[in-house]
């Protein structure tokens, strides 16, 4: 077997600031391609200052709207993150979980709570 990837997301987003959305999907584009060679991955929260659950949610949730959680969960590996880093992690993917397990029910309920307001954001 070949060696793990290493991805940097202080290298990839090319800041300390892993908050937008769009710069998630840079990293979780990179995490689909291994994930699908079935190549282990190390991602590295090193030099990373600022985190959101947004850039989390993109950039690792909706890995599991693709893939098992046994298969993200034996092919993926975090470092460097710190305490805080890993409950906001945790909580990401809590709720990609939830969302993916359901997603119709998911999106029901949102509009239930939000009435009006989806789609007007």
């Amino acid at each position: 077997m070949s060696e793990n990837i290493r991805i940097s997301m202080f290298e990839v987003v090319g800041s300390p600031f892993c908050v937008a959305s769009g710069d998630g999907e840079k990293i979780y584009d990179r995490l689909d391609a291994a994930l699908k060679a079935d190549q282990k991955v190390i991602l590295s929260f090193h030099n990373v200052t600022a985190l959101t659950a947004a850039f989390l949610g993109t950039a690792i949730g909706q890995l599991y709207g693709t893939f098992s959680e046994e298969k993200i969960q034996s092919l993926l590996k975090v470092e460097d993150a710190n305490p805080d880093d890993l409950r906001l992690l945790r909580s990401a993917v809590n709720n990609a979980k939830l969302y993916f397990k359901d997603p119709k029910r998911f999106n029901q309920a949102i509009r239930e709570v939000m009435g009006d307001e989806v789609g007007h954001v």
